[in-house]
């Protein structure tokens, strides 16, 4: 089906990802429902009632629970979040002949591989977040079987909203100097390039578990530098020009991490012939979506 003749609910449509995602249907011309947060996707008779309404022909549910230390005391409602209400969107969608994705995480794995995570591998969460959403992913794919969308992503950061650099962006301004985790491994993705690829996934109603992100695996302490880099190229305010980096160890969290997340984006590479662009990449489009929000940092 071409997304020309389709109308696509972005459920979760107040993130980063979801803007991105409104954005590129806009851009497209293709019609589009969005639905923010005060919609609860966990409440079936909500759901339903807006399936049809609406009568839309594919579902991207963009809408998580992703304050990964936090969950770990409100597992409920991260719970009900990531888990109880794909659950719900999948069984709605499966019961109308909607084509559906559900966004889901590299913190599934436990880190411990070492090498590119294949989307065969084995699962083993760390935290809460990680746990409920795969417990989303598998409620998805009960419900929807053969046709459940699944897609993994990683390091998942936006002009918008909270995310890593946009944090980094802040203490650099704030702090004389900054230290940061080295030894957790990772693929950044940009929203705007992932939402990208939703849709075309969309368009040709692929099923199946996929993983995407940027090209190229890095630590959250070279990313910080490399926005430092950005950031003092563009003439912004960087007070902290040093960045230390440190174990983890050294910065314990409610939450543990995967040392390890590295995702292989090989199947989803081969499946729509489309390779993601290096991470780096993306730091001039960030930039320069800061710029025209007019925003440098997190309120």
């Amino acid at each position: 089906m071409s997304l020309t003749t389709a109308k696509v609910w972005v459920a979760g449509a107040e993130g980063g990802l979801g803007r991105a995602v409104t954005a590129a249907l806009a851009a497209r011309g293709v019609t589009a429902c969005a639905t923010d947060s005060t919609l609860d996707i966990a409440n079936a008779a909500a759901v339903a009632a807006l399936l049809d309404a609406e009568r839309p022909t594919h579902l991207i549910n963009c809408a998580a629970y992703t304050a990964v230390d936090l969950a770990e005391k409100e597992e409920a409602k991260a719970r009900r979040a990531n888990a109880e209400g794909p659950a719900v969107l999948a069984r709605a969608c499966a019961a109308r002949g909607v084509w559906a994705a559900q966004l889901s995480t590299d913190y599934v794995f436990d880190g411990d591989k070492g090498a590119p995570y294949l989307e065969d591998d084995a699962t083993g969460p760390r935290s809460v977040y990680g746990r409920t959403k795969l417990e989303g992913e598998r409620a998805f794919r009960d419900a929807l079987g053969e046709r459940a969308c699944v897609v993994r992503t990683s390091w998942l950061f936006s002009a918008t909203g909270k995310s890593f650099p946009r944090t980094i962006l802040k203490l650099l301004a704030e702090r004389d100097e900054l230290s940061v985790v080295a030894d957790q491994h990772g693929r950044p993705a940009w929203a705007p390039d992932l939402a990208v690829v939703l849709l075309a996934l969309a368009e040709r109603r692929r099923s199946g578990t996929f993983h995407w992100a940027n090209a190229g695996a890095t630590t959250w302490h070279e990313l910080a530098c490399a926005v430092r880099d950005e950031a003092v190229a563009r003439g912004l305010p960087v007070k902290a020009r040093v960045i230390h980096p440190i174990p983890t160890s050294a910065y314990p969290t409610p939450a543990a991490r995967p040392a390890w997340s590295v995702l292989s984006t090989a199947r989803i590479e081969a499946t729509l012939g489309m390779s993601p662009r290096p991470w780096r990449e993306t730091l001039p489009d960030f930039f320069s979506a800061l710029a025209a929000a007019g925003a440098s940092a997190p309120r």
